[in-house]
């Protein structure tokens, strides 16, 4: 099969063609022909930082963790899919896991559900990291009907499907970001833009919650963007980050009492630790979708497999608006 592997990990490491072998079919799990693959922060760090990630594939890798596409074997002990089925996950690309950035891949069954109907391959590839990782934010954030959500970063992978989730649940949604393109599609997506670039925390907070803080925040910024979710957070308010990997000096959220919860939903795939939640989640999400409630934004370019590298740098250059996707 055709896959797109590196030989080195850096910055400027390239991603060539190779002919790899299909990979088996094992007990529990399945073999999917691809049909796209999405590209996260964190297949772009792992490339560029490589072993110095503890989660790094060893080289030659083949990296790439969500997909969409079609079911070609079952595995021994599978009795929720079936040959031919359309199906979409977040399951490989990282430690001893073969990525979707080739032509087939061996998944676990329990880290995949059904491809929601109502869309595309393409658009069911965008959603899985980003909507698993959003699904979990809210979640530990315990958002609910009647709160205030603030959601740094509202027109990124992760933020635009916070914000449609929070609205499902009911939540009052605010969401940062600046330019046009951006605040727009915030807008659009049913939260109430802020730039960031335009106004300070202390006047969103004013102006929005009285001064009183967000009840909770969804930081899919995080790192230094953190001193601004303790500025504007509620007392005894509630965080979720997606990135804590900083250190940082926790006093103002001390002194509110707020709780942070720290997102990595990397942690079933690369620890065999409670899978079956990610395909739980898949499936809600699916409804979701299906329902009307939730549409991932696509990236206007298209890529194809040879171009990995171009769309790579798409991600990397802050100029996407939603997910960056390639055809297989």
């Amino acid at each position: 099969m055709k896959a797109m592997t590196l030989t080195a990990y850096g910055p400027e490491a390239e991603f060539t063609v190779a002919d790899a072998a299909r990979p088996a079919v094992t007990p529990g799990h399945v073999v999917i022909r691809i049909a796209a693959t999405s590209v996260n922060t964190i297949d772009t760090m792992i490339k560029n930082i490589g072993s110095d990630l503890p989660l790094s594939p060893a080289l030659p890798a083949v990296l790439g963790m969500d997909f969409a596409g079609v079911i070609e074997e079952v595995g021994e002990g599978v009795t929720d899919y079936a040959v031919g089925d359309e199906v979409y996950g977040c399951a490989g690309g990282l430690a001893d896991l073969q990525g979707a950035l080739a032509e087939y891949m061996l998944a676990d069954a329990r880290l995949i559900a059904k491809k929601p109907a109502s869309i595309s391959m393409r658009e069911a590839a965008a959603l899985p990291l980003v909507g698993i990782t959003a699904h979990e934010g809210l979640q530990r954030a315990q958002v609910g009907a009647g709160q205030k959500l603030l959601v740094h970063g509202g027109a990124g992978g992760v933020g635009h499907v916070a914000i449609q989730l929070a609205k499902a649940l009911g939540a009052e949604v605010y969401a940062t970001g600046t330019g046009d393109a951006q605040l727009t599609l915030i807008k659009d997506l049913g939260a109430t833009p802020i730039d960031f670039m335009a106004e300070k925390v202390a006047d969103y907070v004013d102006a929005h919650t009285g001064g009183k803080g967000f009840d909770a925040i969804f930081d899919a910024v995080g790192g230094a963007n953190l001193t601004n979710s303790f500025e504007a957070v509620a007392l005894n308010g509630q965080i979720s980050t997606t990135v804590s990997l900083l250190e940082i000096d926790m006093s103002p959220a001390h002194f509110k009492g707020a709780s942070l919860h720290v997102i990595f939903m990397l942690i079933p795939m690369l620890h065999n630790h409670n899978r079956d939640v990610h395909g739980a989640i898949l499936a809600e999400l699916a409804g979701l979708v299906d329902a009307g409630k939730l549409k991932p934004i696509l990236d206007e370019p298209k890529f194809g497999l040879e171009e990995v590298g171009d769309a790579y740098a798409r991600l990397a250059s802050g100029k996407a608006i939603g997910k960056v996707v390639i055809d297989v």
